[in-house]
């Protein structure tokens, strides 16, 4: 139905106005420039975001490092602990103490790491630490940059897309005032004539 009356508006016809060409080509701009601009802005957008997120991915991979840490024992669940707390452990997410190696082997670090398994003293597991040994998380790699990269352009080109959607409809709604202005003066000049003999027609 809509591309029946957009159709329509660019037929030669007596009764189309000049404000009903003027919204025709205002939609056919806002497609191109939401096909065009909207394209152009999210490849720009997931571009930049990819090249800075390769830089993220490359210095994680350089300053995160893979240590095995022993488990020294289980930290009991208390009573005092949030709900919060308590539902993370329901799901599989237990607190030990650990000790660790520093990267360089040469200090050892110990605290609270999260298992996700109940575990015994003396038990062997794998943790991710930055340079000084500190507890840190996994690395982002490059299938992860991707994506993320990917959903920004998305959102970027979406973004773009909606503010010439934005902009189209308030363009349409300045021509429909003029449209209604125009009406209402033509009514008022044929109410001042209306019902006179030979005034008109």
């Amino acid at each position: 139905m809509r591309a029946t009356i957009f159709a329509r508006r660019w037929r030669r016809n007596p009764l189309r106005r000049r404000t009903d060409v003027v919204e025709a080509w205002v939609g056919a701009v806002a497609v191109v420039l939401m096909l065009l601009a909207g394209s152009a802005v999210g490849w720009v957008t997931g571009s930049l975001a990819h090249e800075a997120l390769r830089q993220t991915v490359r210095e994680q991979q350089l300053h995160r490092h893979l240590v095995t840490a022993t488990a020294l024992r289980n930290l009991p669940v208390r009573a005092t602990e949030t709900d919060r707390e308590t539902a993370a452990g329901r799901e599989g997410h237990h607190r030990v103490v650990a000790r660790w190696p520093a990267p360089d082997g040469r200090r050892q670090f110990s605290g609270v790491v999260a298992v996700r398994q109940p575990t015994r003293a003396g038990h062997r597991f794998t943790l991710w630490t930055d340079d000084r040994g500190r507890i840190s998380a996994r690395p982002m790699d490059d299938d992860t940059a991707a994506v993320h990269a990917v959903l920004a352009g998305a959102a970027a080109a979406a973004g773009a897309a909606g503010l010439v959607e934005i902009a189209r409809r308030l363009v349409v709604w300045r021509l429909v005032r003029r449209r209604y202005a125009r009406w209402d003066r033509a009514w008022e000049q044929a109410g001042h004539t209306w019902g006179r003999a030979g005034a008109g027609s």
